[in-house]
């Protein structure tokens, strides 16, 4: 039976609490953005992400040691996930608003890809797996 090595992560939220002087709201953000001053950070254990994989490689504690093999969509964060599937979709979005009048689209050819990408953007967000 084959063997892998499955690295998987998870994203901790580290947080601060700073006090800033500033003439408007968003100058404030833009200090608290910029303040390089983490030393009285906490880390939020309670709001930790979802595991998800970064990394997948043929063979017993082989991380790093070799070609890393390609990660199925599906065991991606969802953050990268949407990210991807956002390519896609706007993709599909430019090919219908660039239809001049005069072009006819192959409304089937077109609608099949709409719906693969609506039902894959749906699992997604609703946090499952690709559809069949």
């Amino acid at each position: 039976m084959p063997v892998f090595t499955i690295e998987t992560t998870y994203r901790l939220p580290v947080y601060r609490h700073q006090t800033y002087k500033a003439a408007t709201m968003d100058e404030a953000c833009r200090r608290a953005i910029d303040d390089d001053d983490w030393s009285t950070a906490k880390r939020d254990y309670e709001s930790a992400g979802e595991t998800y994989v970064t990394g997948i490689w043929s063979g017993e504690n082989v991380a790093y040691s070799g070609a890393a093999q390609p990660i199925p969509s599906h065991y991606v964060g969802t953050p990268q996930r949407i990210a991807l599937h956002l390519e896609v979709l706007l993709g599909l979005v430019k090919v219908l608003a660039s239809q001049s009048d005069t072009e006819q689209l192959d409304r089937a050819f077109w609608l099949e890809r709409a719906q693969s990408a609506i039902a894959k953007a749906e699992a997604i967000l609703a946090g499952g797996g690709e559809p069949d």
